[in-house]
Parts: structure tokens; C-alpha cells; sequence
């Protein structure tokens, strides 16, 4: 794929240097042929080419963000052996009557 695109880019870069040496020719002109056909082509080629691959990744990065939720969910929901890992407060809540104790100053 790549020597394709290396090789179109070469024959593109050669044309546009036959345009800007010609004697009717100029530098823009040179730059707009291997623009239009040398870079433009070449990268939709290249896009076009690289499609089944940029799949093949977002479904192996899909594949494996599923498995990462899967394994979260099966550790939240595996009961805990520890004894104090729960997401509980260890104790009772205090009652609001009770002042809290300050330093004297």
C-alpha cells in the first residue's frame, strides 16, 4: 500500500518539476500539479485503503472497553470478604444533639 503511494508521489513530484523548468511553465503551476495530483489523490487513496483497518482497531478497542465494563461490574458485584470494604459508614450516625467537642482557647 505504501509503495503505491511512494511511487505516486514520486511520478507527481516529477511532474511538477517539468512544470516549473518549462520555459512557459511556473513555480505555482508546479505547486498546484503535485497538489492535485500528487497529494490530494495520494491521501484519499491512502484513506480509502487504510478504512479496513481503522475498523479492525475501533472494534478491538470496542471489544475490549466491553470486557473492562464487564470485569467492573463482576467486581462490584462480587460480595466483599474483607471486613470493612463495603461503601457503608462503619458505625451509626450520631444524633444532631450531641455538640461537638472544640478546644478551649
Amino acid at each position: 500500500m505504501y509503495l503505491i503511494a511512494i511511487a505516486w508521489l514520486y511520478v507527481a513530484l516529477m511532474m511538477a518539476l517539468v512544470e516549473a523548468t518549462a520555459t512557459n511553465g511556473s513555480v505555482l503551476g508546479a505547486c498546484i500539479t503535485f497538489l492535485l495530483y500528487g497529494v490530494l489523490p495520494c491521501a484519499l487513496l491512502m484513506y480509502i485503503l487504510g478504512t479496513p483497518e481503522r475498523k479492525r482497531r475501533l472494534h478491538a478497542r470496542r471489544l475490549e472497553e466491553q470486557r473492562a465494563w464487564e470485569a467492573a461490574q463482576q467486581a462490584a458485584a462480587a460480595p466483599s470478604t474483607a471486613p470493612d470494604d463495603g461503601s457503608h459508614a462503619p458505625g451509626a450516625a450520631q444524633d444532631g444533639s450531641i455538640a461537638s467537642v472544640r478546644e478551649k482557647s
